[in-house]
């Protein structure tokens, strides 16, 4: 049995939800030969208070003061702050990260958060031994270069454009394969049409379906959802509030005037994104990977000052989504979209198949698999 070992982190969603899709790979490809164990190692009660807070304020900071986020990443970019800030990581984390890999014995590591591979770096010389280690990136196009360490033997990377960016920052051509984000096999697992999905889950088969997806990160979702409910349009609106209570009790309170569907939270969203026509929500590297790995259009209406506007740079170049900057914008997008027998819908959601990589997943597993010898 091979003993493979994911080392993430809660800093969103979109770190966990990779190392979950893998895992999902993992198992369906190779059963019962591999053993998966996902581990948060600042969930561990050694983590100094200030990595801990950080996850927990994470979504706070980046909807209530953006910018000091973006400079955060910024200052990450420079070659001796981004040094500076892995040596006090590795300071910090080194003896949880020890006795993680000692209690587990893994026979490949894989990261999907960027600050653990300087750790294991220091780890494997101390201990004058290695164990292969892969890193997945979890953004689409604006990537900080610390994810591109030396010590990894794979780095598995979304775009081609990430690919640039990781040999420009100096790992060999060998050591960088373009994977996609990987996203959950049952995202895009499952036969049945949309208008059969939309009966199983009591929707109304017949209508253009907006399905938006928010979070206590998603600032300006329901400032969209109002203007759509006013707008007349033939549609309806399947809303998840991602478990924000408050913004799933300002849409209960709300009287709407379109078909609408209102959930708190959502546990396997496969069958939500399979039955709708597009995605209303965030741009983050998540969302937007598994929304193009579903061919669905997406209409962003939050970009954060950081990583996530590459992620809206790739899905604006590649003319399979919208930027709305303001609510105007999404009833005119809207307009497009569902004006001329939906044909501009139609391009968009045919180039958002283009970009889509919706077996991600299982090319990463494979990838891990292999390295984990023989």
């Amino acid at each position: 049995m091979k003993k493979i070992l994911i080392l993430t982190a809660d800093f969103g969603y979109g770190h966990r939800s990779t190392s979950n899709a893998i895992a999902a790979a993992l198992h369906e490809k190779y059963g019962e030969d591999c053993q998966v164990v996902i581990v948060n190692p600042l969930d561990d009660e050694r983590t100094p208070a200030i990595l801990r807070e950080d996850q927990n304020y994470y979504d706070w900071m980046v909807r209530e003061i953006p910018d000091l986020h973006k400079l955060g990443f910024q200052v990450a970019e420079n070659r001796v702050a981004g040094s500076l800030i892995n040596s006090t990581w590795t300071l910090m984390m080194f003896p949880i990260l020890r006795d993680i890999v000692k209690q587990h014995q893994p026979d490949v590591i894989v990261c999907t958060f960027l600050f653990f591979q300087s750790i294991l770096s220091a780890l494997y010389s101390l201990e004058k031994r290695r164990i292969p280690t892969l890193t997945v990136v979890t953004d689409l196009a604006t990537v900080n270069r610390l994810w591109f360490h030396p010590v990894v033997d794979l780095c598995l990377v979304p775009t081609q454009k990430v690919y640039d960016l990781a040999i420009e920052a100096g790992l060999p051509p060998e050591k960088v394969r373009i994977t996609g984000i990987p996203v959950r096999p049952d995202l895009v697992r499952g036969e049945q049409d949309k208008f059969t999905l939309r009966r199983e889950l009591n929707w109304n088969p017949e209508l253009f379906t907006v399905l938006a997806v928010g979070s206590k990160r998603v600032e300006h979702l329901y400032d969209a959802l109002y203007i759509l409910n006013h707008s007349g349009f033939p549609l309806q609106l399947i809303v998840v509030a991602g478990g924000d209570d408050r913004l799933y009790r300002q849409l209960q309170e709300t009287e709407w005037h379109v078909e609408t569907h209102l959930y708190n939270y959502v546990a396997e969203m496969g069958p939500f994104m399979r039955a709708a026509d597009c995605i209303l929500s965030k741009a983050g590297g998540l969302i937007v990977a598994e929304a193009l790995a579903c061919g669905l259009p997406i209409l962003m209406v939050d970009v954060i000052p950081g990583q996530e506007t590459g992620n809206a740079e790739h899905v604006i170049s590649g003319d399979a989504g919208v930027r709305a900057n303001d609510p105007l914008d999404v009833l005119e997008t809207m307009c497009h979209w569902l004006e001329k027998d939906c044909q501009r819908y139609r391009e968009q959601a045919q180039n958002a198949r283009r970009l889509g990589r919706p077996y991600a997943a299982y090319e990463a597993a494979d990838l891990i698999w292999a390295a984990a010898g023989p």
